[in-house]
C-alpha cells in the first residue's frame, strides 16, 4: 500500500487499530499479563526483547490480517525490529493490508491544572523522517486529562495540535490522543471541555489536510459526533482506558463513527505459554469481538 491507499483504508476501512506500542513504563505490566514474569528478563534490553517477541508473534499470527485490523501502532523499537523472516515490521504490516503508525511521545510531565502534558520531543522531525523512510503512515502521542479544568484541558489539546501540525509538516498523519481518565470525578465535564477545545484547535489544520483523534469512549454516547463528522478529521478511534474487553466493546458499540484502538483489551487473554493454535484462536476471538464493536451501531 502506498500513502494514498493507506489513507483511503484509514478513512473507509472496516475494522480497528491494534495498539502494540507499550513503552518502558507499561511494558513490565504488559509482559506480566502475557505470562512473562520479571524473573525471566534482566534490564531494559532483555525486557524490550521479550515484548518484541510478543509483538512479532501477534503480527505473524494468521488471525492478524487487514480484513479486520486496519492499522497497528508500533513502539519505536518494534518499528526498527524485524519479523522472523527478516522483513521490517511496517513492510510486513502493509503486505497484510494493515496501516502502520509510530508512537512518538516520550512520556508525560507530572499533573498540573488537572492534566499531564507531554514532555518535549526534540527528535520528532528525525523520528518522522525515519518512519516515513520505512513506509509508516502516521504517528500517535498520548497526554492525559485527569480533571475538568478549562485551562488545563485547553493547554493539553493545544499541545497535541502543536505537535500534530509539526507531524503533518513531515508528511505523516498524526493521531492526537488527549485521554480523559476513566477515574476522573469530573469526567463528563472534562469530555465537554475536550470537545470544545478540539473543535477550536481543528481550525488550525490547513485546508486539505486531516488529523486523527484517539479518545476515551465518552460517558455520553455520540458526544464526539461533531469530531467524527469534521472534514479535518480522518478518523476517530477509541482507547480502552482500563475497561475490560467486554466493557470496552459494549461502551464503544454505543457510538457512531468511532472504531477501536485497543491495547490491553486486545491482548488480555494472550499468553506466552500458548501453542500456536491456541494463540491464534485467542487472538482471533479478541479481534472478532473488537471488530464487531467497531462496526456497531449501524
Amino acid at each position: 500500500m502506498n500513502f494514498d491507499e493507506m489513507k483511503a483504508k484509514m478513512a473507509q476501512g472496516d475494522g480497528f487499530i491494534a495498539a502494540l506500542d507499550q513503552s518502558g513504563g507499561s511494558t513490565p505490566k504488559a509482559l506480566a499479563g502475557y505470562g512473562v514474569g520479571e524473573d525471566e528478563w534482566s534490564g531494559d534490553e532483555e525486557m524490550f526483547a521479550k515484548i518484541h517477541e510478543m509483538r512479532c508473534r501477534i503480527v505473524e499470527s494468521a488471525a492478524f490480517t487487514g480484513e479486520k485490523v486496519v492499522g497497528a501502532i508500533l513502539f519505536e523499537k518494534t518499528m526498527e525490529g524485524c519479523t522472523p523472516d527478516g522483513s521490517p515490521i511496517p513492510e510486513r504490516l502493509r503486505a497484510k493490508g494493515i496501516v502502520p503508525f509510530l508512537k512518538v511521545d516520550k512520556g508525560m510531565h507530572d499533573t498540573a491544572n488537572g492534566v499531564q502534558l507531554m514532555k518535549d520531543m526534540p527528535e520528532l522531525d528525525a523520528n518522522c523522517a525515519r518512519a516515513k523512510e520505512l513506509g509508516v503512515f502516521g504517528t500517535k502521542m498520548r497526554s492525559v486529562i485527569h480533571e475538568a479544568d478549562e485551562t488545563g484541558v485547553a493547554d493539553n489539546v493545544r499541545q497535541q495540535m502543536d505537535f500534530g501540525l509539526q507531524i503533518l509538516g513531515n508528511g505523516l498523519v498524526p493521531i492526537l490522543e488527549p485521554e480523559v481518565s476513566l477515574k476522573s470525578e469530573s469526567r463528563p465535564q472534562a469530555e465537554a471541555q475536550l470537545l470544545a477545545a478540539m473543535l477550536d484547535q481543528l481550525n488550525r489544520v490547513p485546508d486539505g489536510q486531516q488529523v486523527m483523534l484517539k479518545l476515551t469512549i465518552p460517558s455520553e454516547p455520540d458526544l464526539y459526533k461533531p469530531l467524527t463528522e469534521h472534514p479535518k478529521v480522518l478518523r476517530v478511534v477509541a482507547l480502552s482506558g482500563g475497561y475490560s474487553r467486554d466493557e470496552a466493546c459494549t461502551e464503544l458499540a454505543k457510538n457512531h463513527g468511532m472504531i477501536a484502538s485497543f491495547s490491553r483489551a486486545l491482548l488480555q487473554e494472550l499468553r506466552a505459554q500458548m501453542d500456536q493454535q491456541g494463540f491464534d484462536q485467542a487472538l482471533g476471538s479478541a479481534i472478532d469481538a473488537i471488530y464487531a464493536a467497531s462496526k456497531a451501531p449501524a
